[in-house]
């Protein structure tokens, strides 16, 4: 599957920068907190009234000394404010998410003298699942992600919740077009490789040594054909149950993890569990 591997292919990145907007609310305890450390606009945090947690506390500590108003809200009015419906307590009125370029997550990688590990999602409208890929894919060291405009869930509180503060520390690429932006991709020297349980290679045994875009499919159709027609290689993970296909997430990370090792640790190897 795929075309042939040409071994002289060259990998060149440039950096062109670019933002777009989307939500402009967080909650949670841990994304906030994040968010804090990470410099993030954020022009009022709500704490809910009566609530005692070193968390919290932080949080009010961090925000006063960066001068960002904090108000306190009683149980229903967090609730009513709330989009999640598990605020933690915690919510704040940020700027809007800007997403990256994919140059930058190209630039990124450059910067850390690392090859581009990159996960390209094609078709995941479930925010639940696109927060647990972005908390694992920060946690595995992975570069960016890069999501389409249409047919995928955004960037919004539910994903950020879910994400756990992984959002302010991972470059997020939302695209128009999947297929053109692969070429572009192959054309800067990336490989793209397809997670398909048809595929002809299990994902443990690829050498992860060339700089990588990696494509996930929905759990329910897989990755789209003309995008599957544009990968160089795809990757299997081996089912042993009755049951034929993974979550997205869960997916990500046995690959996410699998590149990690094979590189070196995530590349930097700075923490463990």
């Amino acid at each position: 599957m795929g075309r042939k591997r040409n071994e002289n292919r060259k990998y060149n990145g440039e950096n062109i920068n670019e933002t777009g907007g989307a939500t402009g609310r967080l909650e949670g305890r841990n994304p906030i907190l994040e968010a804090l450390k990470a410099e993030h606009t954020i022009n009022r945090i709500y704490i809910e009234k009566g609530l005692k947690d070193p968390v919290l506390e932080k949080i009010y500590a961090v925000a006063r000394s960066k001068g960002i108003v904090v108000s306190y809200l009683d149980k229903a009015g967090m609730n009513q404010m709330s989009e999640t419906r598990n605020h933690q307590g915690v919510i704040a009125d940020v700027s809007p998410y800007s997403y990256a370029e994919v140059e930058d997550i190209l630039k990124k990688a450059e910067d850390m003298a690392q090859l581009p590990l990159i996960f390209i999602l094609d078709g995941i409208t479930d925010p639940n699942n696109l927060g647990s890929i972005i908390r694992t894919a920060e946690c595995a060291g992975v570069h960016g992600i890069i999501i389409p405009k249409r047919r995928s869930a955004a960037m919004t509180p539910v994903v950020a919740k879910v994400a756990a503060g992984a959002a302010e520390h991972i470059l997020i690429a939302r695209v128009a077009n999947l297929t053109g932006t692969i070429r572009d991709l192959k054309e800067k020297g990336l490989w793209i490789a397809g997670a398909d349980m048809e595929g002809e290679t299990r994902y443990y045994d690829y050498d992860y040594q060339s700089p990588l875009a990696v494509v996930i499919g929905s759990e329910g159709e897989g990755i789209s054909r003309l995008v599957r027609e544009n990968c160089d290689i795809l990757l299997r993970i081996p089912m042993y149950g009755e049951i034929n296909s993974l979550n997205a997430a869960v997916a990500v990370a046995l690959i996410a993890f699998r590149a990690a090792e094979k590189r070196g640790g995530a590349q930097t190897g700075k923490k463990s569990l």
